[in-house]
């Protein structure tokens, strides 16, 4: 499979770590359904009732999938597929692959995007569709997501070993390793129609957008107005997604589309976990609006927007830097870098550029810190009641912090002297003068 399917953790914590979500997470997702929406958001609550019925009791709050869960998702799926597939874009080329290979895109997505979210409404607005019915039957749909996934990893498991799309694929020789990682970095369904970009940007991503819209609209059909909290909420929820699609082709450079294939971890993530925990916050708020007053809320949206744009401004920065091979200007002035050589799996030597001034001077994944404090922002307006809300926060923290090892050992790995080089300029892994 080559070095990007090597384990960054040793083998007993790799194994636990795979066993333990694919085990879990599925439950998870419909235990936090469960506790946010009929358990007051209470996690005390949750375990009293679990301690009490057992198991017997988790089967009995599954919300088994429903046909009008499966309409639901089957033309949600089928209408993001459909714009990623017809709409136009630009032609853009992702990173050369460990194989050599460099796939072709088609940036769409922030028409696909505007198209989605006005579509969505309008169907709300001329009474044709209420996206209540979404909230309504959010734990069938969330069940039929999970089982309905859990198949999708399968075909990719299968056509990975007969149907590969590309040389960058293959089996680590461990079903467990293969189904959990993926065997196929770009998987397609024939030339035009990629499965990563469809699980990651237009299914997942996207209904984290809806979803959000559909939390909102819940919230004021049952009270009749919406709360600041909600507001706050929403927006940078929003504002976060919008610039997801706007830099959507340089998200096809990073380490979720360019180096992790797709396995479980990834597709399964993205079609179940992103609707289910990353919209949380929000989905809590339904049912606990909090009046923060102008003040306070005018000032957790400005910080959140300021957190948001500062992500955005570091990954425009290195996008900026590759694009035009680091000729450009950094805060200023020319950028500092290194320039790194390394082998592909197929023997060629190939040269990288490695940006060390600017917010990437700071620390290696100083992106990160803006990230985790944006979804801070839009969960503190749900105030401190309950922890449950807080959940995305700590996985977030979580994943980007392990990804942030990942990310290092491989390029360790890749770059070798250069690296230790880099490291030396930019010593810090996440926050400066911290860790």
């Amino acid at each position: 499979m080559g070095s990007d399917s090597k384990m960054v953790h040793s083998p007993l914590v790799t194994f636990a770590s795979m066993l333990s979500l694919l085990c879990l997470c599925p439950p998870f997702v419909i235990l936090l359904w469960y506790t946010m929406v009929h358990a007051d958001g209470s996690v005390t609550q949750l375990w009293s009732y679990l301690r009490e019925h057992g198991h017997n009791g988790l089967i009995e709050i599954w919300p088994w999938p429903t046909g009008t869960a499966l309409k639901i998702i089957a033309c949600y799926a089928a209408f993001e597929a459909a714009l990623q597939l017809l709409l136009p874009g630009k032609r853009v080329e992702g990173p050369i692959s460990p194989a050599g290979n460099r796939p072709v895109y088609k940036a769409n997505g922030v028409l696909a995007y505007a198209i989605t979210m006005v579509t969505y409404l309008s169907l709300w607005w001329f009474g044709i569709f209420n996206p209540s019915i979404v909230y309504d039957h959010l734990g069938e749909i969330f069940s039929a997501l999970i089982f309905g996934s859990l198949v999708f990893c399968i075909f990719l498991h299968i056509k990975g070993h007969l149907a590969p799309s590309s040389s960058d694929s293959g089996s680590s020789g461990n079903i467990i390793i293969d189904f959990y990682w993926g065997m196929e970095l770009y998987p397609r369904i024939g030339k035009d129609f990629d499965i990563k970009v469809f699980t990651n940007c237009r299914f997942g991503m996207m209904s984290w957008a809806v979803l959000a819209v559909t939390y909102c609209i819940k919230q004021y059909e049952m009270y009749g107005h919406l709360s600041d909290s909600m507001l706050v909420n929403t927006i940078l929820m929003l504002v976060y997604v919008t610039k997801f699609f706007w830099w959507e082709a340089g998200y096809w450079n990073t380490m979720d589309i360019a180096h992790d294939r797709a396995g479980f971890y990834i597709c399964w993530g993205c079609l179940v976990w992103v609707p289910s925990i990353y919209t949380s916050p929000g989905m809590y708020l339904v049912n606990h609006p909090v009046n923060l007053g102008s003040q306070v809320a005018l000032s957790i949206l400005a910080a959140g927007i300021l957190c948001v744009y500062i992500n955005y401004d570091c990954d425009r920065q290195r996008q900026e830097f590759r694009q035009t091979n680091g000729k450009c200007s950094v805060w200023g002035k020319a950028p500092s870098k290194i320039v790194a050589s390394y082998t592909t799996t197929s023997g060629e030597t190939k040269t990288s550029l490695l940006l060390t001034s600017g917010w990437w001077g700071l620390a290696r994944h100083f992106h990160y810190v803006p990230e985790i404090l944006g979804a801070f922002f839009w969960t503190v307006p749900a105030l401190f009641n309950h922890f449950l809300p807080y959940f995305y926060v700590v996985f977030l923290t979580i994943l980007l912090f392990d990804r942030a090892k990942r990310d290092d050992d491989r390029c360790r790995s890749k770059y070798g002297k250069y690296w230790k080089l880099y490291c030396g300029k930019v010593p810090y892994r996440i926050v400066p003068g911290v860790y």
